[in-house]
């Protein structure tokens, strides 16, 4: 099996999902869309039409472990979401601590000037591009 060259990143929530492409040959990734969930759980479809799209090798699920390393609540079903993902679509399914990605998405856009409104313009996908980052700079074979 080859390293993967396209991956798209899910920021895993329960209310919204944030979903983001990258490339393992440079290294980055980049926002794509914040997918609306109902308790957690996505439209499939809209995910299904997100993998027809972009054709990932692999899918990367930001896993939020608790500051202490441990397991949460959220990351249990972030693992559920990641095993559903591979159920549905047997594709590799990776996780990811992303422990800081939210809190550093939150950084970058305060650092770009928005102050709040974080319902209006959500950085869940940024997030997701944050910890795919974080993913491939782990696994790159540099």
């Amino acid at each position: 099996m080859s390293a993967p060259r396209l991956l798209l990143g899910f920021d895993y929530g329960t209310k919204q999902i944030g979903v983001a492409v990258g490339q393992a040959v440079t290294g980055q990734a980049r926002e794509l869309c914040v997918l609306k969930a109902q308790n957690g759980v996505p439209d499939w479809q809209k995910v299904e039409a997100l993998i027809r799209e972009w054709q990932p090798d692999a899918i990367v699920v930001g896993l939020p472990l608790n500051m202490d390393g441990t397991p949460s609540d959220m990351s249990e079903r972030a693992e559920k979401f990641a095993r559903r993902l591979h159920g549905r679509f047997n594709l590799p399914v990776h996780t990811h601590d992303e422990r800081l990605t939210t809190f550093e998405a939150k950084g970058q856009r305060l650092a770009q000037g928005q102050r709040g409104g974080y319902r209006e313009r959500p950085v869940d996908a940024l997030a997701a591009a944050l910890l795919l980052e974080g993913w491939l700079a782990e696994h790159s074979n540099g």
